[in-house]
């Protein structure tokens, strides 16, 4: 028996809550990861997991196995790596999670530079404005937008959002120009709603120390960054979008500006992964060049004093 592998596997299946989504993400059979887990236990004299036909838990003496085991990898990682830092380019699969938009306006057409740098990484990039479990769906680490509500995780601020309110020519014409965010309470909205909870956010806005706050009519709701653009661009309401996606198609007169010089609370992007994971030489490479990108992205760059960051997600 490898013990440094039947180690790893004893970790991925304590992280996953179970043998087969263990076996998924080491990209293993289930029956070797099953039969790794018994040599261990033969080896340790002691039962690691309690196992039922849906569940898998960790003993007490696992849990502190288990303690033991992200020590003992984390430290063989870091000296693997110390050593090959110098001489070799970081290598192998790194799974990310990012908002649809922010992917597809922002991250994927900057991929060149990333591939150039780094031509060992194969990078699979998961793309939704749904929240993933990192640990359950075996990500490395994830872009969120808004503030973070899973305190396990580690989190480094690398960009921040704007957003703009905005219509279609066609729908300005049919129903007319609002003045004041109140006047949104008698025109037709295009609404998110949390992939998480369900939840419909309100809109805010800001001017001259008035601060308007509203939930809108509309007959529809999406969570979907290009199905809610979709939207607005069929003349089905008005929208509020992160600017970076919308500037293309203010200048090219798809969408209007509207409710000018009233400004919506910017929102702090983040990286996050999990604590109990060695940061690993690819996924740090990919944060560094992550907040390098959004660095230089005129609407995304970092204040120097942090925003507002209100409790709730954000179509990107």
């Amino acid at each position: 028996m490898n013990k440094l592998q039947a180690m790893e596997v004893f970790v991925q299946v304590v992280d996953a809550g179970g043998f087969t989504r263990a076996a998924e993400n080491m990209k293993l059979p289930k029956a070797t990861v099953s039969t790794l887990i018994q040599s261990l236990e033969t080896s340790l004299a002691v039962k690691l997991l309690h196992r039922t036909t849906r569940h898998v838990s960790v003993t007490a003496d696992g849990a502190a196995y288990y303690e033991r085991c992200l020590r003992i990898l984390s430290d063989v990682r870091e000296a693997e790596e110390s050593l090959s830092r110098t001489r070799l380019s970081p290598s192998g699969r790194l799974r990310v999670d990012a908002p649809t938009g922010l992917a597809s306006d922002v991250i994927v057409p900057a991929l060149p530079d990333f591939f150039q740098r780094y031509p060992d990484i194969q990078l699979e990039l998961g793309c939704s404005d749904r929240p993933v479990d990192l640990v359950e769906e075996g990500v490395d680490c994830a872009i969120r937008g808004g503030a973070l509500g899973d305190s396990s995780l580690i989190a480094r601020r690398v960009g921040i959002l704007h957003f703009v309110t905005c219509a279609s020519p066609a729908y300005l014409e049919r129903y007319g120009r609002p003045a004041h965010p109140n006047d949104l309470l008698r025109h037709r909205c295009v609404n998110y709603f949390s992939a998480r909870t369900g939840k419909i956010f309100d809109w805010d806005f800001t001017r001259d120390g008035e601060r308007v706050q509203v939930a809108l009519p509309g007959s529809i709701a999406l969570n979907d960054s290009n199905a809610y653009t979709a939207a607005g661009l069929a003349g089905l309401g008005i929208v509020q979008m992160a600017n970076f996606m919308m500037e293309p198609m203010i200048k090219d007169g798809r969408f209007e500006l509207i409710l000018d010089g009233w400004i919506t609370d910017p929102l702090p992007v983040h990286v996050v992964y999990p604590q109990n994971r060695h940061l690993s030489a690819k996924v740090r490479v990919f944060v560094e060049w992550v907040a390098e990108l959004f660095s230089n992205h005129p609407g995304m760059r970092l204040p120097k004093a942090p925003p507002r960051a209100p409790s709730f997600e954000v179509a990107l």
